[in-house]
């Protein structure tokens, strides 16, 4: 403990503020990777068993299956097979296309929470560490200013790594950061690819019995 007091006593504040922006980091990546671990769906027959129920018209036993799942497409689901039973006429593939595209679009902005903050401190971290090594720099050369130019090569060496603490702390945050941004950000782009494509293959499913989808569906 004692060790870690004195390594932030020479880092300064600036370098406090890269340790805090690592534990913010930290707390993002690991709440993240948790949502999205829960985001996996229960059954992994469920999207054929959906489609099932959706080309028998069971509209609601079909919302039903999936809506106690967390996943975005089955959050989707709901809204698309509510359209489709509403009033009992149905829907266009355009109409439903349409209620999909802004259920996912609210979907996505809640698998983004945080990513921006993340990225925010991946890129600002370096920064800060240079911003800290510079000052460091400088008051290391006011002193020998100040000595008049007759210091020891250890003491100014000693001042210069102390000066460089930050930039090395600053790249430590950073670099994982980033990775992790964009993994998480990978992780959302692949997810939306599947929502997509599942909810493509649904809706020809749809287009495949006839009289499920009013005419001039697309």
């Amino acid at each position: 403990m004692q060790s870690w007091v004195a390594f932030l006593e020479k880092a300064g504040p600036i370098g406090i503020t890269i340790v805090l922006c690592s534990v913010v980091a930290l707390f993002i990546i690991i709440e993240r990777v948790m949502f999205f671990h829960s985001l996996r769906l229960k059954d992994a027959r469920l999207y054929h068993r959906l489609r099932k129920r959706a080309q028998e018209r069971k509209f609601e036993e079909a919302a039903a299956m999936v809506r106690e799942e967390r996943h975005p497409w089955a959050v989707a689901m709901v809204e698309v097979l509510a359209r489709l039973g509403c009033n009992g006429r149905g829907a266009t593939r355009t109409e439903l296309e349409k209620t999909f595209s802004h259920v996912a679009a609210r979907e996505v902005r809640r698998m983004e929470r945080f990513l921006p903050t993340l990225f925010l401190i991946s890129s600002i971290s370096p920064l800060l560490g240079l911003l800290g090594t510079v000052a460091g720099m400088i008051k290391a050369f006011q002193a020998i200013e100040n000595l008049g130019g007759k210091v020891d090569a250890s003491v100014l060496a000693g001042g210069i790594w102390e000066a460089m603490l930050t930039t090395a702390l600053g790249l430590g945050v950073a670099i994982p950061a980033m990775v992790a941004h964009n993994y998480l950000q990978g992780r959302v782009h692949a997810t939306v690819a599947d929502m997509k494509e599942e909810t493509g293959a649904f809706l020809d499913a749809l287009e495949d019995v006839d009289g499920l989808l009013p005419e001039g569906g697309r």
